[in-house]
């Protein structure tokens, strides 16, 4: 590592900036030069890598000897080093070269202040931001739009500016949801990109390894560090049959989050196979794939087919297709008899409509038990809003099977009997739904067509139909249903389900009510039974891409200017963080143990805490204010043990901080599922954590803290959380000696009992050295000399 961040800043230091035609021959030697057919019309100086790809895999299929599943494939073509590099599922740590990465612009923020204070002078890879997640749904489409331009300017400058001088893309506000921007531009069969969105996986849907992480990862495979990902295990899913009906690609994951739960599978990657894959869109695949993060899993992925050339020769990148048939048997298929970690076969024949949650997207109904369980379990049964779209589920194929819905209620003098919010997943969607009569269907129906950004699904919904604390239900075809995540009220019974039930759910306006099965009354008196839903999957008149919101980079940002004014209250210029002092951690007070489900969004909350992640100290006034605390069940209420006070969370761990007091927070298993979010890590750090100590972690989290410095450390016995007490000291004994593998002895200290445990952790040796530098940047830095 230091060798090569040594030569990257001789280079920057000779050439003053990279430019692209220098960024081409820097891509990690995956150009294809010889089939010239550019990576993306926005790259094209870069090429496809099948080439350099399959030269990579010959060797690794030389030394393993077996057949390999599609995603090994992939996978193992980007190893930086093939030759020498172990490689067993679930242990060892990869070192790979990802084709590009992808960055929405609330985690962007953070990302490129971390890249700016490297000191680097240009990306290494292709590399782009995607202004998406801070548009609040308030009235509409354009005025919303107009109102984010206008309430995120200083944000919007900065990474627009940003972009131009360090060689990044960039994806203007109304351009769309980055996930959708990246299926229609960017994404290939055989690519490995990483995304600093925990969604970024939708990109399966067209044959990619698409991986959310952290902005500090981002950091490296920019800055040309080879990035670490441990060896994911590999979970394939055989899919039988035919989809068809009420049935849609949604109802797969939300079968398969009914299977493995919300950390099924964590540490592993969902590979889809079987002839049942042909009769789902590509589209279709990609909504699969993109909510495999609500069951933890590094990414998900489907073989290369039909249904993905048609896609990329719709969106004109045909070039891209003849590329990927001829690399279809050798890269993009899994080799017969290959073996996984873990087989499920879904029989889409049988596969019935689906609805997940409330709280959880793990919690399945089929849509024939949904009426009875919601009675049941006292679940609202009456709906207060609809709301379809999001990167999940926004596609032209979606947008029309939807419409054809709309127009059969309405035939029958039938429309919306509640609020009906339509996120148009990009502006290219946006403009071909306006142009075939989409939206004028959705328009009639009662509906509201929102910006093309992320809105409601992560909370920027300025909701005004209830009061915060009101019990209510609601239904989306979103992701994600954690508590409080849509509309910051905890008392919402959020339920994720198809665009297609959001939609008939809309009509009846309840639970209770089964297309498949139940009759609606026409204005006409007469009953009647909704028709299956039907829509195109790709454009007839192909697509239109509406307005260009696309900013390319200069050749040379050398007289582009970043400023980040001091007196911002939404960015902030970054501080390294102290390095480790050698010595153990002893007698740490526990600022809070967190009692069940914490999420990202339990540590680093949303909705309007998104305007200030680009400023790390004002964020971290949001930090653990929607966990529930284990001493009194209450969320943001902590004793200081200090004063003796209670106080709110950020509150007490900044007079800890004041005071010189080293802190640790102790939590339950999968701690930090959801969102890719760093702030989540960044925060404990900032505001003088030390250590987070649970069950289990989620992937994505877990790497985040390591990067900050934060030692991540599990139970070896899961029952010893019921050692610590809100007054327990907490004592790290022999860091000095802290190794991969080795155990850290603990020692809990209540009153003048003291309890020896042992924790563990997955620290390798260079995230070992990210500890005793203070975070991955700082040794960064190290390394670089700078």
């Amino acid at each position: 590592m230091a060798a090569t961040l040594r030569l990257l800043q001789t280079q920057a230091r000779k050439a003053g900036q990279y430019g692209f035609d220098v960024q081409a021959r820097q891509f990690h030697a995956s150009t294809y030069t010889a089939s010239k057919v550019a990576l993306s019309k926005f790259d094209t100086d870069v090429y496809m890598p099948y080439d350099k790809l399959s030269k990579t895999l010959d060797v690794v299929k030389g030394r393993l000897n077996r057949p390999l599943t599609l995603s090994e494939k992939i996978l193992y073509s980007h190893l930086d080093d093939p030759k020498n590099q172990d490689i067993e599922r679930g242990t060892s740590y990869l070192r790979l070269r990802p084709d590009r990465v992808a960055m929405q612009d609330a985690t962007a923020q953070m990302a490129l202040l971390q890249f700016i204070s490297s000191g680097l002078k240009k990306v290494a890879v292709p590399s782009t931001v995607h202004c998406d997640h801070l548009i609040e749904a308030q009235i509409g489409g354009v005025k919303d739009l107009a109102r984010a331009k206008d309430l995120n300017k200083e944000v919007y400058d900065f990474l627009a500016s940003t972009c131009a001088k360090y060689g990044l893309g960039f994806w203007k506000p109304g351009s769309g949801i980055i996930h959708q921007i990246i299926l229609e531009n960017y994404a290939f069969p055989g690519l490995l990109m990483i995304g600093t969105d925990s969604h970024t996986p939708n990109g399966g849907g067209l044959g990619g390894l698409c991986i959310g992480v952290g902005g500090a990862d981002a950091v490296d495979v920019m800055a040309n560090i080879p990035w670490e990902l441990k060896c994911p295990k590999v979970i394939g899913v055989k899919l039988t049959g035919k989809i068809g009906g009420w049935t849609s690609p949604k109802d797969v994951i939300l079968k398969v989050a009914d299977i493995l739960t919300v950390k099924g599978g964590t540490g592993a990657i969902i590979e889809y196979h079987g002839k049942g894959v042909d009769s789902i869109s590509c589209t279709g695949m990609a909504t699969i794939c993109n909510m495999g993060a609500e069951i933890g899993a590094t990414t998900s992925v489907f073989p290369f087919n039909e249904r993905m050339a048609a896609y990329l020769k719709s969106t004109g990148r045909s070039g891209i297709a003849d590329e990927a048939k001829k690399a279809q048997a050798k890269i993009l298929s899994p080799d017969a008899n290959c073996q996984y970690d873990e087989l499920i076969e879904i029989d889409l024949n049988t596969l019935e409509p689906h609805v997940n949650g409330p709280f959880t997207p793990d919690l399945a109904h089929p849509i024939s038990k949904l009426g009875a369980n919601a009675k049941k379990n006292g679940y609202p049964v009456d709906i207060k809003v609809g709301l379809i779209g999001s990167c999940t589920n926004s596609s032209y194929e979606d947008m029309g099977r939807c419409a054809s819905i709309a127009k059969n209620a309405m035939k029958h003098g039938l429309k919306s009997k509640i609020p009906f919010n339509v996120t148009p997943g990009s502006e290219q969607i946006r403009a071909t739904i306006e142009r075939d009569g989409i939206s004028k269907v959705f328009d009639e129906f009662g509906g509201t067509v929102l910006a093309n950004a992320c809105g409601p699904c992560i909370g920027q919904w300025d909701r005004k139909d209830i009061k915060k604390g009101d019990k209510n239900t609601i239904v989306t075809s979103y992701n994600r249903n954690f508590t409080g995540r849509n509309d910051a009220n905890p008392a919402t019974h959020a339920f994720v389900t198809s665009p297609e039930l959001v939609t008939a759910l809309s009509i009846a306006g309840r639970l209770d009510f089964n297309p498949l099965t139940d009759e609606l009354t026409g204005a006409d008196g007469k009953k009647f039974k909704l028709d299956a839903p039907f829509g195109d999957e790709l454009p007839s008149k192909g697509f239109d891409p509406g307005m260009d919101t696309y900013d390319a980079p200069p050749a040379s940002g050398e007289n582009v200017k970043v400023a980040v004014d001091p007196k911002s209250q939404r960015l902030q210029l970054l501080a390294p963080f102290d390095k480790w002092d050698g010595k153990d951690l002893v007698d740490m007070t526990v600022l809070i143990k967190v009692k069940g489900k914490c999420t990202t969004d339990h540590i680093s909350a949303a909705g309007p805490w998104l305007k200030y992640r680009g400023h790390l100290d004002n964020i971290s006034n949001n930090m653990f204010i929607g966990a529930t605390n284990y001493e009194n069940n209450e969320m943001n209420n902590i004793k200081n043990q200090r004063t003796g006070k209670f106080g709110g969370v950020p509150d007490v761990a900044r007079d800890y901080k004041a005071n010189g007091i080293k802190w640790v927070a102790v939590g339950d298993d999968n701690y930090g599922e959801g969102s890719s979010r760093e702030h989540a890590a960044l925060e404990p750090r900032h505001l003088g954590g030390r250590a987070i100590i649970v069950k289990s972690f989620a992937r994505i989290h877990e790497t985040n803290l390591k990067k900050q410095g934060l030692l991540p450390l599990t139970f070896a016995n899961p029952a010893d959380y019921d050692k610590v007490e809100p007054t327990s000291k907490i004592s790290l004994l022999g860091l000095a000696n802290l190794a991969p593998g080795k155990q850290v002895d603990c020692e809990i200290k209540n009153g003048d009992k003291v309890h020896k445990i042992k924790l563990n952790h997955t620290m390798n040796d260079q995230q070992i050295t990210w500890f005793k530098a203070g975070s991955a940047l700082n040794r960064m830095k190290e390394l670089s000399g700078n």
